[in-house]
């Protein structure tokens, strides 16, 4: 399970990393089409957050510390470094989900957060859930702006 999980992880951020590279004009991925409330940019910075903190600090041990409001309220952060972080978190993921055991992803999340006390593979699974909800509007906004 644990392999299947890096292996799927690994090829969202791939994706993640690639819409980033298929804007053709930087500054759109600042920009907010009518009616959306975060730009492209902004959802990689909450992404880059979320995956370093609830994969790489919580069960990788890394030493992350997440900065959520500042995931919101940045902006302006030039595409290569964005893909340079999303590239970083990629392997954030896959070396935190490689030596993790069954046993490990059987045991209670080490944060509660959308619903309480679940199993860290229900919580990965809902992280993943996570990435490919923004990774679908980061493609429409692309889509719609360019």
């Amino acid at each position: 399970m644990e392999n299947d999980l890096a292996e799927l992880f690994e090829r969202e951020l791939v994706k993640l990393r690639d819409e980033i590279k298929d804007f053709k004009d930087e500054d759109n991925i600042w920009k907010k089409a009518d009616g959306i409330t975060n730009s492209a940019g902004t959802l990689v910075l909450h992404l880059l957050g979320n995956l370093n903190y609830t994969i790489g600090a919580l069960l990788g041990g890394t030493g992350y510390v997440r900065n959520r409001e500042q995931e919101f309220s940045l902006t302006g952060v030039p595409r290569e470094k964005l893909i340079a972080d999303i590239e970083s978190v990629i392997e954030v993921v896959k070396t935190s989900l490689n030596g993790i055991s069954q046993s490990r992803l059987d045991e209670t999340y080490a944060l509660e957060m959308v619903a309480g006390k679940k199993s860290t593979t229900w919580y990965l699974t809902f992280f993943y859930g996570h990435l490919n909800y923004h990774l679908g509007q980061i493609n429409y906004l692309r889509r719609i702006l360019e």
